[in-house]
């Protein structure tokens, strides 16, 4: 079996073991049903509450605006990350701020965000957008931080282009750190807009979760939790993936 596989089976070990531990906790009584329920509780909430259509709608919002937001953020941070690796003053300039940026909860923001965009989509859209913008350029930063002088050399002995110098040689070569911005960009964009539906939103995934727990209605609430917390785990799992398969094939592995 490789180190990889092995490190795998680890973590499934690892995971299967807590749910399995929770489980037996919350059956046997030692932790209060009206608390927490039982994961087996919690799946089988989730499949009846996505099943009766009742949060379809809001599901399709938040996965939508999250979408946005995500796309949004992965564009504008590239240029940004771009623009301070080739503007050296201009990065020592704001490296404190960009040091400090998450430092701030910016869900905070939300508010003046009604106040000036009304209470739609609009302000999510920001506040996810402005989560997850500079992890992205902090990612490509290191990036393009990280690349060869040598394919540089390179790519001028062979007269390339600014373009093609790019897309040819710096984007491959910086595109490890940049999946790492891409997992990192999509993670911030959820946690902003899903506190964003928390705290004022009048649908999507956060506002129902947060309209079940005022209700004490703890099937649903844990349900869509576990459904939110599944569907970001498998993003997360698969940009991760490849990630590890991009930077195994530029270590020759």
């Amino acid at each position: 079996m490789s180190r990889r596989r092995a490190v795998l089976g680890g973590r499934i070990a690892l995971i299967a073991g807590a749910v399995a531990a929770l489980e037996m906790l919350c059956r046997s009584g030692i932790v209060d049903p009206l608390t927490l329920l039982p994961p087996s509780g919690m799946a089988a909430a989730m499949v009846a509450v996505i099943a009766s259509g009742s949060v379809t709608g809001d599901i399709l919002r938040t996965f939508t605006t999250v979408a946005v937001a995500f796309g949004l953020a992965v564009a504008f941070g590239i240029a940004v990350g771009a623009l301070l690796h080739a503007a050296p003053r201009l990065r020592r300039a704001l490296d404190p701020l960009l040091a400090s940026y998450y430092a701030v909860p910016l869900f905070v923001f939300y508010p003046l965000l009604v106040a000036l965009f009304g209470l739609n989509v609009v302000p999510l859209i920001v506040l996810g957008f402005a989560s997850a913008t500079v992890a992205m350029a902090m990612s490509t930063l290191t990036g393009l931080d990280r690349t060869p002088r040598v394919l540089l050399k390179a790519a001028r002995v062979h007269r390339l282009g600014r373009l093609r110098t790019a897309l040819l040689v710096v984007l491959p070569a910086a595109s490890p750190d940049l999946l790492t911005g891409v997992k990192l960009a999509l993670a911030y964009a959820f946690i902003g807009i899903i506190a964003g539906e928390f705290i004022l939103s009048g649908s999507g995934l956060g506002y129902q979760i947060a309209y079940a727990y005022d209700s004490f209605d703890n099937r649903t609430m844990y349900g869509l939790m576990l459904f939110v917390l599944l569907i970001a785990t498998a993003a997360n799992a698969a940009l991760h993936a490849w990630e590890q398969r991009v930077r195994r094939r530029r270590s020759g592995r």
